[in-house]
């Protein structure tokens, strides 16, 4: 005589909200990746153009030039923060990406980036 085995696995309630909440986190990440992918970007044209230019009007160009080529949106040469550190150029950037979700729901990114050994972003000049 066989003794009865207990089913073992996932009821169709249990798949239903998997796949919903699969579906969620992927339609998230498909919103946000081509975001991180234009701030890289961008930090990649920058890089450039400090490598290009040696006047803050030359590296405005070498940007505007790289950001038409990488089809960069979010910000333009005249939004680069380009400061003199340690005897060269420095060159950062900040900007804020909203992604609309559902109704009034949002995300808000803030990138941030610089070409500067320390690390360390110039601040955002505040809008009013």
């Amino acid at each position: 005589m066989r003794g009865k085995h207990k089913q073992q696995g996932i009821s169709l309630v249990g798949l239903i909200l998997a796949i919903a909440v699969l579906s969620m986190v992927g339609l998230l990440a498909a919103k946000i990746l081509p975001t991180y992918s234009e701030y890289r970007a961008i930090q990649g044209a920058i890089a450039k153009a400090k490598a290009d230019g040696t006047t803050p009007a030359e590296i405005i160009t070498s940007f505007n030039k790289s950001a038409e080529v990488g089809y960069i949106s979010s910000i333009t040469g005249k939004d680069l923060l380009i400061e003199r550190e340690e005897g060269g150029l420095e060159v950062s950037f900040a900007y804020d990406k909203k992604i609309p979700l559902v109704g009034p729901a949002s995300l808000l990114l803030e990138y941030t980036g610089t070409t500067s050994k320390s690390g360390q972003a110039a601040a955002k000049p505040k809008t009013e």
